[in-house]
């Protein structure tokens, strides 16, 4: 069978709770970050992250937080279908905080959790076989049962001619050694947790721990004498983990110093949370090992990633990509705290978001002022109107990829909520409708801290009526509340879409919303959409077009907006817009719902009416798109 698969991990999958809060005891904590959590599972995410082909083997319940983990890795490239949903038991959690540089406190919820019932009958032979390497983590082998599971993934990973790693990932209270208010204790001595691993080893071919994690397989305090012992029972090449002072690997005999072995560059960087560093580390020690690359390279890799870790907030969200890990070693620190280097986090940002979106098509109906000057509309029925509005959009999507909506919280909740979980892509409103200087609507803030109550999947969008002659105070108040805006979505990891129309402001040319652009990445505003006018016009489509790509060249995308326009002039505009591969789609409103709002508020026509011409208008207008773009790249290829 064609090995299609780099890695699989084995072991434990969990929810990370991570106190929001910095410098504080756990009991204090006010507010949590969730994330995937477990080694093995951060080791798949973190891999994958790097470009290889990972999977994990795990189970995970039958619940919200084991779909969360199944829907997380999925997102991020990691094959789940070595995933069993257990039926009687709860994925497990883990709380965790940063009290200082040396202070961690953790929590594990893990009695009878479901990756520790996972068993022989869920290692599928033929799953296996399509691995290059299996990785498995220690706390797997604390118990007879998922030992077992392990042990066989082990046994037929190795006849089948795949490599093995083990990550010791030492845990002593997972191997009931330590009490529940103890989860980061690091190292109890034990001579049965010593000889239970030390039964495992000859099945390696590829070891990695810290100092205390070899004191703990070797039977010693003394990292050499550690070092030795483990050797005796394997061949396996030894990486010891030594924090700050990198790594050292060991492919044959053990010499006198850990100076004497293999190591790769490391690098100092603040130490703000070593939550997570070992797995981003084996992720990058696998890329290399797996890549074939020597060890020096390896351990580049898997510092280098440790170092990523180890300054952000969180475990699997810190680890990097591999355009982010190849820049980073190519230019080197420019700030030991990583997180604060503002290029680098904005790489790291772009380059590691999940659901690529080839093209998008998107009825806007997030219009509050518009509709609400319409005959015979009150706040009531346009919550009723936007649902029917939905129901279009469901329609013509009809669950396919590429199809979204625009709708604000305020009017449009309703819609918004049962959105929610229809495949769509989903953009929010936060301008107050028409002002200038910018406001925002009361429920977003002026400072963004509405955004705090938005699920992770909804974009930011804000629209700017912005001209690049602007007299200076204008410009200094809408460039600050964009900037509080665009601080706050990061800080609550949400996608932004800016949309500027500067025709309704003053005389335009082909370079004026270009100038804009640059404008705004000069003050450090990085949309990860932009929305634009549609008579921009091929100068101006190829300006703004060579603008955004030299700033920012991971964009998600353009698309363009309507302006009630009739639908001959949309034609026009696709045509010029769809030559650029960088403009994905469009997000229109008015030229699909504005006649059916108007008879459907006076009471001109029903509910169903209603939907079937809106429904009607949006599918023949996602047509011209999809003709406009088709007819583009038959010119393009013929």
């Amino acid at each position: 069978m064609a090995q299609e698969l780099d890695v699989i991990t084995i072991g434990r999958a969990s929810v990370d709770l991570y106190g929001a809060q910095i410098g504080g005891r756990l009991e204090d904590m006010r507010s949590f970050e969730k994330y995937i959590g477990g080694s093995p599972t951060n080791i798949a995410a973190g891999a994958a992250r790097l470009g290889l082909r990972s999977a994990l083997i795990t189970r995970v319940g039958d619940e919200h937080m084991g779909r969360f983990i199944r829907e997380e890795l999925s997102a991020q490239g990691v094959d789940v279908s070595g995933i069993v949903t257990d039926p009687e038991r709860l994925t497990a959690l883990v709380l965790l905080g940063i009290r200082d540089r040396d202070r961690f406190p953790l929590i594990f919820y893990r009695e009878n959790c479901a990756d520790m019932a996972l068993c022989e009958a869920d290692i599928a032979p033929a799953f296996i076989a399509r691995a290059r390497c299996v990785t498995a983590t220690g706390t797997h082998l604390s118990h007879p049962l998922t030992e077992a599971a392990v042990l066989k993934a082990l046994h037929l990973a190795r006849a089948s001619g795949a490599r093995t790693a083990l990550d010791i990932d030492y845990r002593p209270n997972l191997w009931g050694l330590a009490g529940h208010g103890a989860g980061d204790s690091r190292y109890i001595e034990s001579a049965g947790v010593t000889a239970q691993l030390q039964a495992t080893l000859p099945l390696f071919d590829l070891i990695v721990g810290t100092e205390e994690e070899f004191h703990i397989a070797g039977g010693s305090t003394d990292t050499i004498a550690a070092l030795r012992a483990v050797r005796e029972l394997t061949g396996a090449v030894l990486v010891c983990k030594r924090g700050p002072m990198g790594a050292a690997a060991f492919t044959a005999a053990i010499p006198e110093s850990l100076d004497d072995g293999e190591s790769g560059p490391g690098f100092a960087v603040e130490v703000f949370n070593v939550l997570g560093a070992g797995d981003g580390f084996m992720a990058g020690l696998l890329k290399g090992w797996l890549d074939g690359e020597p060890w020096p390279r390896s351990l580049s890799y898997a510092n280098a990633c440790g170092a990523f870790a180890v300054s952000r907030h969180g475990c699997a969200p810190a680890y990097p990509s591999w355009t982010e890990l190849q820049t980073f070693l190519t230019e080197g620190i420019r700030s030991p705290a990583l997180r604060k280097d503002a290029a680098l986090e904005q790489l790291h940002w772009s380059t590691t978001r999940h659901r690529q979106h080839d093209s998008l098509r998107v009825f806007a109906f997030d219009h509050r002022k518009q509709m609400e000057e319409m005959p015979g509309a009150t706040p009531d029925r346009i919550a009723a109107f936007k649902l029917l509005c939905l129901a279009a959009a469901e329609r013509v999507a009809a669950g396919q990829p590429g199809y979204g909506i625009l709708c604000d919280g305020r009017l449009g909740a309703g819609a918004l909520h049962a959105a929610a979980d229809r495949g769509l892509w989903i953009g929010r409103p936060v301008e107050f409708p028409g002002s200038r200087p910018l406001t925002f609507e009361d429920e977003v803030g002026e400072a963004g801290g509405g955004l705090a109550e938005w699920p992770q999947p909804q974009v930011v969008k804000l629209l700017c009526f912005c001209h690049p002659d602007d007299p200076e105070d204008m410009r200094l108040a809408q460039e600050q509340a964009i900037q509080r805006l665009f601080s706050a979505a990061r800080r609550n990891r949400l996608e932004t879409l800016l949309e500027i129309i500067p025709s309704k402001v003053g005389p335009v040319d082909a370079d004026s919303t270009a100038r804009l652009i640059r404008r705004f990445y000069e003050i450090g505003i990085y949309p990860d959409w932009w929305k634009l006018e549609p008579s921009l016009g091929e100068a101006g489509w190829t300006e703004v077009c060579a603008e955004i790509t030299r700033h920012d060249p991971h964009v998600r995308g353009i698309v363009v907006l309507g302006l009630d326009a009739p639908l001959d002039r949309l034609d026009r505009s696709f045509r010029d817009a769809a030559r650029h591969p960088l403009v994905k789609g469009f997000a229109v409103g008015r030229s699909i719902f504005g006649e059916a709002a108007r008879d459907w508020f006076d009471g001109s026509i029903g509910d169903a009416e209603a939907i079937e011409r809106m429904a009607e208008r949006y599918a023949t207008l996602c047509g011209v798109w999809d003709r406009a773009r088709t007819a583009h790249q038959m010119e393009m290829t013929g």
